[in-house]
């Protein structure tokens, strides 16, 4: 481009100078101008689209390793997601065995208190009727016991 403005400056001098100078001279370097200006605007063009491709893989590259990183990230969550389903099973389970457990030491519990009042019920029945058969025989005997 810097060719062609030196052109034009030769060119311009030439024409104030020289009476019999011929304008189509000027007209071709416009000419050549104008292909240059093309081919510019044309390599910019291209400049462009190959920087458009450029960002356009960068973009694609982006989004896959965000796509590789979220899924990882999911794959995470689920084994993390999982775990605390099991852990809360597991502590489900513990709870309904000591539950369970606790029920049948109730269970247990009340047949032994069951067990033992019958035993105390009978034991007194024992004693009172025991008395009673002493007294029936002190007053069958005619001796009164002291106290």
């Amino acid at each position: 481009m810097e060719a062609l403005l030196s052109q034009f400056t030769f060119l311009s001098d030439q024409a104030l100078q020289d009476k019999n100078f011929d304008p189509s001279t000027i007209e071709d370097l416009m000419k050549l101008f104008e292909i240059e200006s093309y081919k510019a605007w044309a390599a910019a063009e291209l400049e462009q689209e190959r920087e458009v491709e450029e960002a356009e893989a960068g973009m694609q590259e982006a989004e896959q390793y965000l796509d590789s990183v979220m899924e990882s990230a999911m794959d995470e969550f689920r084994r993390f997601e999982e775990e605390l389903e099991r852990m809360a099973k597991d502590e489900m389970e513990s709870l309904v065995q000591s539950g369970e457990r606790a029920r049948k030491m109730g269970n247990l519990m009340e047949k032994g208190a069951s067990l033992a009042s019958k035993k105390y019920i009978e034991a007194a029945l024992n004693s009172a009727t025991a008395s009673m058969k002493s007294a029936w025989k002190g007053l069958s005997s005619g001796k009164v016991h002291p106290s």
